[in-house]
Parts: C-alpha cells; structure tokens; sequence
C-alpha cells in the first residue's frame, strides 16, 4: 500500500510538472523542443494518411452497404466477436418477387413467362454482387481496418509517449537554467558579508547540489527521450510500407469490381436476347422469325427509293441466323420496311451488309 501511494504521488508530481511546462510554452515563458524538419514532415505524412485513409475506408462501407442500419449491426457483430448472418441482397429479393409473382399470373402467359427470365436474371446479379461484397471486404476494407485499428493506434501511443518525454526534456531544462542562476546569484550575493561562514558555505554547497541533480535529470530526459523520438521515427517512416500494402489491395479492389461489373453485363446480355426471342415471338399476330424468313430472301430485298431512315441502335443484339443482321449498341443504321414484312423487324444496312433487325433495339431517327 505504500509504494501504490507513493507512485501515485510520484505521477501526480509528473503530470503536475508536465502541465506547468506546457501552460507555459502557450503562454510563451517556457521554451520548446522543436523536432528537426524531416521529423516534421514524417508527423505531417503520417496524419495525412490516417485521415484520408479513414475517409476512403467510410465511404467504401457507404457503397458496398448503403444501408446505414445494416451497417451498424454488422458494426455490433464485430465488436462481439460474433459472425454476422447472412444477408439476402436487394438484386436477389427482387427476384424472387418476380419469380413468385409469375406463378401467381401464370408463367404460360408472355408476361408471366418473361417474369421468370427476368427474375432468374436478376438473382445471379444478386448472387455476382454478394461475392463482390465479400471480395471487396477481405481484399481491401480488412487491410484499410488493421491500419486504423492497429499500426496508427501504436503510433498514436508512441507520439504521446514523445510528447511527453519532451515536456519532460523541456522541464529539466527549465530547472538548470533556475539551478545555474540560483548558484550564480548565492555566489555574488552581498550578504555573504554579514552572514555566518557556515550559513555561506551550506548555502553555496545547497546549490551547486541542486545544479548537480538538474544537470543529471537533464541527460536522463535527454537520453529518454532521444529514445522514444527513435522509436517514433521507425513507426513513421513505416507508413511508406502501409502506402505499398494499400496499392496493392486498390488493385486487387479494382480487380474485383472489374470481374462484377463483367459478370453483370454478361448476365443482362444474355437477358435480353431471351427477352428479345421471348418478345417477337409471344406478341399476338408475331411471327417467328425463322418463319418469315422462308417467306423473305435477304438477298434479293433491295433498298427503296424512298422510305430510309436513320436508326441508333440501344443493345447489342446477335443475329440469329444468316437473314439477321447483327448489331452493336450505339452504332447508327439505316434501316426501311418491305411488303409483305412482320412489323416488329425492320431490314437494316450497314455498308454492304444487310439483314433483318428486331424494332425493340432501335431508336428510330428523323
């Protein structure tokens, strides 16, 4: 019990001594210890990073999961140490919404039927985002995680702890300067002439030990804390290690999105040629395709004098056969009408090559 009381009143003594030292270098009666430039700028990178670091790691939590609720909960999952459940994503409920409500309309019906697909495609976009999800967690906000967590909490301490051997150092400086001003003042003293011989020498023995003790705490607190500055400089000049780590997990964070965002217009390509077939063959009075093709040979349809028009073409659409024409979004056409034609396909030219192409992927021009 007496060497916990005697620590804390020896801490009580520090954190009071490291106090007046500091309300006296803001009020401008102390000096400070200024750390050298390269120093500076360490300190400077340092921060830069946690604080953009942080910034990149919230806003990437914001776009893999936007719901702020879900987000904290798996927050408090994390925190206990325990795994979260699994979350069925907003691609996948929708559908199996659809899905379900195509068995309530009838999936013989075109629309129940067209329900389906779409609801199926929906689903693998569902399940393509879960894994970019977890993808994404692992390969880049885990890494973002540890370092805020982790390496800057070290740093963090280790500047504290500097901070502190410095008010320390600028302390036992203090104290010197007082010792070495009390020693010179007892030695010029007019009152040596009237005062006893003894009172004199224990006077001027008093203080020459008190400059001795400060003189010894001084290289103490220096050593101590060129020590700690050290330690410091190490941890910092590891950030360019934490720059290096963080590219690679941006690329492989890029890797990924690339893989979803593919997948994802595989998905939706494939969707729309089913949707396509689906489309011209369920509309009632449509033919299909291979039937009009018996009846109309591509080769010998030729342009009319009048009639063109200019067409945009909105999706990518594979011919499905050799009277279809095959065509990439964005690209301009020229396209007309023949007697005799289904009025969901047009006859489309792009150079020398022409074809049938379906009306639903254009954007006729004027």
């Amino acid at each position: 019990m007496d060497f916990n009381v005697k620590k804390l009143a020896s801490d009580a003594g520090v954190f009071f001594t490291r106090a007046v030292q500091f309300t006296e270098e803001k009020l401008g009666q102390a000096e400070k210890t200024e750390l050298d430039a390269h120093f500076e700028n360490l300190l400077s990178r340092a921060d830069c990073t946690k604080n953009w670091t942080e910034k990149i790691f919230r806003q990437t939590e914001v776009l893999l999961q936007p719901n702020p609720s879900a987000r904290i909960e798996e927050f408090l999952y994390e925190k206990l140490d325990r795994k979260a459940p699994s979350r069925i994503t907003n691609a996948e409920l929708l559908g199996q919404y659809m899905q379900d409500a195509a068995k309530e309309f009838g999936a013989g019906g075109p629309y129940g039927s067209t329900l389906i697909k779409v609801g199926e495609c929906e689903r693998r976009l569902g399940g393509a985002e879960r894994e970019f999800l977890q993808t994404s967690a692992i390969s880049f906000l885990t890494p973002l995680r540890n370092f805020l967590e982790g390496d800057w909490r070290t740093i963090s301490k280790e500047r504290r702890l500097l901070e502190n051997r410095r008010l320390d150092l600028d302390a036992c400086k203090t104290r010197l300067k007082k010792a070495k001003a009390a020693e010179a003042k007892a030695a010029v003293s007019p009152l040596v002439l009237f005062l006893p011989r003894n009172y004199v020498l224990s006077a001027s023995a008093s203080a020459y030990f008190s400059l001795c003790q400060a003189e010894h705490e001084l290289r103490v607190a220096q050593t101590e804390f060129d020590r700690q500055a050290e330690v410091t400089r190490l941890l910092l000049e590891g950030i360019s290690s934490t720059h290096v780590n963080h590219l690679r997990c941006l690329h492989e964070f890029v890797e990924a999105q690339a893989a979803y965002y593919k997948q994802c217009h595989l998905h939706m390509q494939e969707l729309q040629k089913e949707l396509g077939s689906l489309f011209i063959n369920d509309l009632p009075g449509c033919c299909p395709s291979n039937v009009t093709s018996d009846t109309l040979k591509i080769e010998e349809v030729q342009a009319p004098a009048t009639g063109t028009r200019k067409a945009k073409v909105l999706y990518d659409y594979d011919a499905a056969d050799s009277s279809e024409l095959s065509l990439l979004a964005d690209e301009l056409i020229t396209v007309y009408t023949v007697p005799g034609m289904d009025s969901d396909w047009l006859i489309g030219e792009r150079g020398n090559q022409k074809g049938k192409v379906p009306v639903t992927y254009l954007e006729l021009l004027s």
